[in-house]
């Protein structure tokens, strides 16, 4: 059940579509889109929630959603499997397949299928950063079905997610890291950096915009500072807005703003 959020009038919020598989379960998201959509194909909106991969759902996406849909945007909150129930890469293999359902029923959707922009906070800024840089990673994809379609997207907002696995200092067995690879990060290097955006940014990687709070005492702002840098290296479209005195929280309404803005204009100009 998504959370308790009245729809404006124009908005219509479809909860608990199966968009594929994952650990022998079926995997759901909420749908938002206009009640009247536009003759032309809609742009995506995909929002991947956080919680440390341990904990949240997708219900937490809907109220970002709403205004977006209101918009004209198709919007999607997906679901990926905690750490309690599966290891990584299990987590992007869910938002992978995610987007590739949508791909495979953009007609139905009345979607534009070149025009995915992909949001997240925290966890799910990892997670989005992940899909802004992986679309050519095979080992990334899963099983989980659409396996013909791409799951790249063109645009991703990045609010105070992880970006480099090995500095965050988790080395505790039940530090967040050490959940999501199966122990702690030093003595699974490997997995921690395939579990890195930093480890993925090419000039293939989608325009990113990355919002961070100078106070944020879970995830060091030096994880966002180094993914844009490394985005701008590479040749790729980064913006980096950093919010002085916030910490791992809301950024405000203006963020927000220019979170629009972003995704209005890589995917509706």
């Amino acid at each position: 059940m998504a959370e308790q959020v009245t729809m404006p009038p124009g908005v219509e919020l479809i909860e608990d579509v199966e968009f594929g598989s994952g650990g022998g379960r079926a995997l759901r998201m909420h749908i938002l889109r206009p009640t009247d959509p536009p003759r032309r194909p809609m742009p995506v909106i995909v929002f991947v929630h956080g919680g440390w991969w341990r904990a949240g759902d997708r219900s937490s996406g809907v109220p970002s959603l709403v205004p977006l849909a209101e918009k004209g945007y198709l919007c999607a909150a997906v679901e990926y499997r905690l750490t309690g129930e599966a290891q990584w890469p299990a987590q992007i293999e869910d938002c992978k397949c995610g987007v590739r359902y949508l791909r495979a029923h953009a007609d139905r959707w009345g979607i534009d299928p070149q025009r995915f922009g992909a949001w997240g906070r925290s966890a799910g800024g990892h997670l989005v950063a992940m899909l802004g840089s992986t679309a050519a990673v095979v080992e990334l994809e899963g099983i989980g079905g659409w396996s013909e379609q791409s799951s790249a997207v063109q645009a991703v907002c990045d609010w105070f997610g992880m970006s480099d696995l090995t500095l965050l200092g988790h080395d505790a067995p039940d530090s967040p890291s050490a959940r999501l690879l199966g122990g702690p990060v030093k003595d699974n290097l490997e997995a921690a950096n395939q579990a890195s955006p930093m480890t993925y940014v090419s000039d293939a990687s989608a325009p990113h915009l990355i919002m961070h709070g100078t106070e944020d005492a879970q995830v060091p702002i030096g994880q966002s500072e180094l993914l844009h840098a490394a985005l701008q290296k590479a040749g790729v479209e980064s913006m980096l807005r950093v919010y002085q005195g916030l910490g791992h929280e809301y950024l405000g309404d203006e963020a927000v703003a220019e979170v629009h803005a972003f995704f209005d204009r890589h995917l509706r100009s």
